[in-house]
């Protein structure tokens, strides 16, 4: 699609009003006059630029490819010459006046001095844009299960076992056939471009340094090939999002085959977003604004207020039912893990529908609130079907924040265990964040491993935590049982 023919400064600068409107955004001269009305995060940022050189703006939002697949071969000018610009007008270089910048150079402390993941938090609330905080850190309605997926890891109890020789700790394991180094992956987030101009690319370049999996969003900053193609090898995981144009997600879903992920997690929890009222409050800006490339959504403002997961989560189809599984088999060759089952009734219904595995989540909180914290759910199978765990992968996540919290759930059967906030305010210092994060969180579980009395994650069982301040919490029955005796009942 490239135009070779080289355009001077002095041609690019005639081009500066919103009736003709130029930009050059990485050495290519783009004329957006026609597109600037319809962008999805309004003209005025187009406008700005007009005449001038927008790559650093473009590129602390955009993927590089976005603009050659979404317009026209005709709007692409030609190339621009930086050296021309540099030797006639220097000046011209220089980003257009704007506001103080909300995130000030070397406002972050020093990395090192970060030695846990709610360091990390505490750095993120002060240092991202307001809208980027209000996105992530937000949770349905009054919160509750947000704060408990957290509050309950911290009433269940190790018993640990002594004289063990602990020397050596093995963290290695297996998720969904790929060898890993640590059982916990980054589950999918939106939009890490919000967080840092890497956005994914980062986590994949800080996982791959550490032998971490990735899970990528449907509504990922980068095009999931672009991801993918910076780590090759690497094991890779794909969120999806069912969309209600079913021939979409199934296009999509042979973009990510040809793209090597390795297994397909597909959210069902969502059907409709839950109510973020701290992301309502806060207007989404220019950054939010755009369209992300793998579902096509976008977000938008209304009388309703910003929130992100509302406004963009319109193309999710909330039909999605079990008869599904079987499209979803014929649509993808890839595992297929079930993200969001908070029931026993609906993990066992998953095992007898032969899906490789379930997440155990709540979207950390942040759709139905008191729906139960995912530890529950995972006692709850150890209740009522402890059958499931050797029939298929079992994963957790929501509320995770320690090596400890890690520990429990794999001595009550998990595989791995997912990790979403966390690992999006690591990336806030880029891939070195994330490999600093991901240190972190190995020597906890290690120590931990150590302290317990394993040397291996095959090691961990249930005999060593002690659940009883949970287990009056944890139904006795499936409950299907029990809602077609009360159906019974009322029709006598």
């Amino acid at each position: 699609m490239a135009n070779d023919k080289e355009i001077r400064v002095d041609e690019i600068k005639k081009h500066n009003s919103d009736q003709d409107c130029w930009l050059v955004v990485n050495d290519n001269v783009w004329n957006l006059t026609e597109f600037a009305p319809q962008h999805p995060g309004g003209a005025a940022i187009i406008y700005k630029y007009a005449g001038r050189d927008a790559s650093e703006a473009y590129n602390s939002i955009h993927a590089p490819s976005l603009l050659s697949t979404n317009l026209r071969r005709e709007d692409n000018k030609g190339k621009f010459n930086t050296a021309d610009a540099a030797a006639s007008d220097p000046e011209w270089l220089k980003p257009p006046p704007t506001e103080t910048r909300a995130i000030e150079v070397g406002a972050k402390p020093p990395l090192q001095t970060l030695i846990n993941s709610y360091d990390f938090e505490g750095v993120a609330s002060r240092t991202v844009t307001a809208k980027t905080w209000a996105f992530y850190s937000s949770a349905a309605t009054d919160l509750i299960t947000r704060d408990a997926n957290k509050s309950m890891f911290d009433r269940i109890w190790f018993r640990p076992r002594l004289m063990r020789d602990v020397k050596h700790a093995s963290t290695k394991t297996k998720i969904l056939g790929c060898e890993v180094d640590l059982p916990f992956f980054v589950s999918p987030a939106a939009m890490a471009k919000l967080v840092h101009p890497d956005g994914e690319k980062a986590l994949a370049a800080g996982c791959a340094t550490k032998g971490v999996a990735q899970c990528i969003s449907s509504n990922a900053s980068f095009p999931v090939g672009e991801i993918t193609s910076t780590q090759p090898n690497h094991p890779f995981f794909f969120q999806l999002y069912v969309n209600k144009d079913r021939a979409a997600s199934e296009k999509l879903l042979a973009e990510v085959e040809a793209a090597g992920v390795k297994a397909i997690m597909v959210t069902v929890d969502a059907p409709v977003p839950g109510k973020r009222e701290a992301d309502e409050r806060v207007k989404a800006d220019a950054a939010a604004l755009q369209r992300v490339p793998n579902s096509g959504a976008t977000a938008r403002n209304d009388n309703k207020g910003g929130g992100l997961g509302r406004t963009m989560g319109g193309y999710i189809d909330p039909t999605l039912s079990w008869k599904d599984v079987k499209w979803l088999r014929r649509s993808t060759k890839l595992p297929i893990v079930l993200k969001g089952v908070q029931s026993a009734s609906d993990v066992k219904l998953a095992m007898d529908y032969g899906l490789d595995g379930v997440v155990l989540s709540n979207h950390g909180g942040r759709n139905l609130d008191t729906s139960p914290p995912s530890i529950l759910t995972l006692l709850e199978l150890n209740r009522l079907c402890p059958e499931v765990f050797s029939r298929m992968e079992i994963f957790v996540d929501s509320g995770i924040r320690r090596g400890t919290d890690i520990l429990k759930c794999l001595c009550l059967g998990a595989k791995a265990v997912g990790m979403g906030r966390p690992f999006l305010y690591a990336v806030n210092y880029g891939a070195e964040g994330v490999e600093h994060f991901i240190e972190i969180m190995r020597d906890e579980l290690e120590t931990s491993m150590r302290l317990v009395g394993i040397n291996s994650l095959e090691e961990a069982h249930p005999g060593l935590v002690n659940t009883l301040d949970l287990d009056r919490f944890v139904p006795s029955t499936m409950g299907d049982d029990d809602m077609k005796s009360v159906r019974e009942k009322s029709k006598l």
